[in-house]
């Protein structure tokens, strides 16, 4: 009967050592598992993240490379336009003031020309002509006659009201004495105006001549109107 009960009592203690290592390593295998699970799954997440970070990236690159490229092709178009414009601007200038349009400032000669009481008599609209041409001649690149600015379309005219007799230039009465100044090389200018025997002042001893710097020349302020000359449009063939 003794010999009953301990075989028992070691059967139950082998099957509750058996059921308690079986239950031991099952919650290991389970928590083995389970860690591995977690880290299997972090690593996923992580390559997930990292594939996802990678992406942006590029997308990010590429699109910092294209605003790169517009920026650059709005800077070069800026700065051809620029170009363009100040070129304009310059040629217009130019133009501008060949036509006697602004205000110049340059080095130059001037000359005062006026009334004799003598024989010489008084100063026609045909000397002040002759003297503006023969200023052109030598490369004035401004002229003008009491402040009045000559352009190719001004006109010098003699006008004689009830026995008075006048001159008119850009339709502004001009009167003795005559202030001519004109801008350019003030070697070839006086020399122009000096030679002997055919020089303006050298033929009218009612004319002096002097060199000035910083002349200022002002600008054309009539109207100029233009009636019979169009521009030339050349028709494609």
């Amino acid at each position: 009967m003794k010999k009953g009960k301990g075989i028992m009592t070691a059967t139950i203690g082998l099957i509750c050592f058996v059921l308690a290592y079986v239950m031991f390593m099952q919650f290991r295998t389970v928590e083995e598992t389970n860690i591995t699970q977690i880290e299997n799954m972090r690593e996923t997440e992580l390559s997930e993240t990292l594939a996802s970070w990678k992406e942006k990236y590029q997308e990010t690159a590429e699109k910092l490379e294209e605003t790169n490229l517009k920026l650059q092709e709005y800077k070069q178009k800026r700065e051809s336009n620029q170009e363009a414009s100040e070129l304009l601007n310059k040629e217009l200038t130019q133009a501008q003031t060949i036509a006697g349009l602004t205000d110049v400032k340059g080095n130059g000669i001037i000359i005062n020309y006026y009334d004799e009481d003598t024989e010489i008599g008084k100063v026609t609209n045909s000397n002040l002509i002759e003297l503006v041409n023969e200023l052109r001649l030598a490369g004035a690149e401004a002229i003008s006659i009491n402040d009045q600015r000559i352009i190719n379309m001004s006109d010098i005219i003699n006008i004689n009201v009830e026995g008075e007799d006048f001159i008119l230039v850009n339709t502004k009465r001009v009167t003795s004495p005559y202030t001519i100044k004109a801008i350019g090389d003030q070697k070839y200018l006086e020399s122009a105006l000096t030679t002997k025997t055919i020089g303006f002042v050298t033929r009218h001893p009612n004319a002096t001549l002097e060199k000035r710097n910083n002349i200022v020349i002002n600008k054309y302020n009539g109207n100029i109107k233009i009636k019979y000359a169009n521009n030339a449009v050349k028709e494609e063939k």
